[in-house]
């Protein structure tokens, strides 16, 4: 090892699988090419390759995980957490020098990219514009080969950018809120979602945050999706004014209220995806959660890129069928 924390270099390697589904294979080249230096291809064939480099560099320094750990969690993760992000603009940033070193967001993906990584043009407010969109290993992994540690999808997809899935309500605690506080603002958000017989989804944030997805139905217009998050935020900050809140400043809220985040719905804004890892140290993982794993026991910490693929399926699945089932239109408007 190098005093950097990096093995030296011993030559590029070449490591050809079987096709972008072979994730076994995958898996095993990417470990192959770490001990064997850190840089190195993949060939999935079809004349599809991806050059890697550095696997070996420390991303996160405390938890001792490489650029190597955090690309073969991705391929772990790759059948439940591909379909989250199939047909989506991704928001890139990244992070070259792991969660300690600098990091910069950067929307356009660069000039050239590998044949099998996809770009499309989307609009945006100063005309259509080259976006990274999700939902193969190949778009994944080099997004990471990029240094991007979490992954963050838009709300739609590609040909129906103005109507979202979903809508997200976002609890940001204060610095001085406890978890406790953060599960609690989530519990009466429950209460008002089920009183309307609406259904939704709850994740930690992969940070001390938690977040509550609620599924909308097919044509569901971004301004609607809005309004759906704020209505629901505005009817617990009122009724809980010491704990929660919808006043986005900073300055002008408390430090001890749980701020309920309804801004990253419009159009192009994103949140991590659901088993995305997080730049954060221990490499945390946004990880799906049963509403009954609500308690005060709740330690977001635990759950990391070592302690989530054992439970990669049932948490994906369980995620998944809440925002397949959706809700009904009807339900919505009868609860605005």
């Amino acid at each position: 090892m190098t005093t950097n924390g990096m093995r030296r270099r011993t030559g590029r390697m070449r490591k050809r699988v079987n096709g972008m589904t072979d994730l076994d294979g995958v898996f095993d080249a990417l470990l192959e090419i770490e001990d064997g230096g850190g840089d190195g291809t993949i060939e999935f064939g079809r004349g599809h390759e991806l050059a890697m480099s550095s696997l070996d560099k420390f991303y996160f320094r405390d938890a001792q995980r490489t650029k190597g750990d955090l690309m073969r969690y991705y391929v772990r993760a790759a059948p439940r957490l591909l379909p989250l992000m199939a047909g989506r603009p991704l928001a890139l940033k990244r992070h070259p020098e792991g969660v300690e070193g600098e990091a910069f967001f950067q929307q356009a993906p660069p000039e050239r990219t590998p044949p099998g990584v996809r770009v499309e043009r989307v609009p945006t407010e100063d005309g259509p514009a080259r976006r990274l969109v999700g939902g193969d290993l190949m778009t994944l992994l080099y997004c990471v080969q990029l240094g991007t540690i979490a992954v963050n999808p838009w709300h739609s997809r590609v040909g129906s950018l103005e109507t979202p899935d979903y809508t997200v309500l976002d609890l940001d605690p204060g610095p001085r809120v406890p978890v406790q506080m953060v599960v609690q603002v989530a519990r009466w958000l429950h209460d008002e979602l089920e009183a309307a017989e609406i259904s939704a989804a709850v994740k930690t944030s992969g940070s001390r945050g938690l977040h509550l997805v609620i599924p909308l139905p097919p044509r569901t217009s971004s301004e609607s999706a809005q309004l759906m998050a704020q209505l629901f935020a505005r009817r617990v900050a009122d009724a809980h004014r010491k704990e929660a809140t919808t006043i986005r400043s900073k300055s002008r809220r408390s430090q001890r209220a749980v701020y309920i985040d309804c801004m990253q719905n419009v159009v192009g804004k994103t949140v991590v995806a659901a088993l995305s890892v997080r730049a954060r140290p221990g490499a945390t993982v946004s990880t799906p959660l049963a509403w009954a794993e609500l308690t005060d026991d709740l330690d977001p910490t635990v759950f990391t890129i070592d302690t989530v693929p054992d439970e990669l399926d049932a948490r994906g699945r369980m995620y998944l069928d809440v925002l397949r089932q959706g809700n009904r239109l009807a339900r919505l408007l009868a609860s605005a």
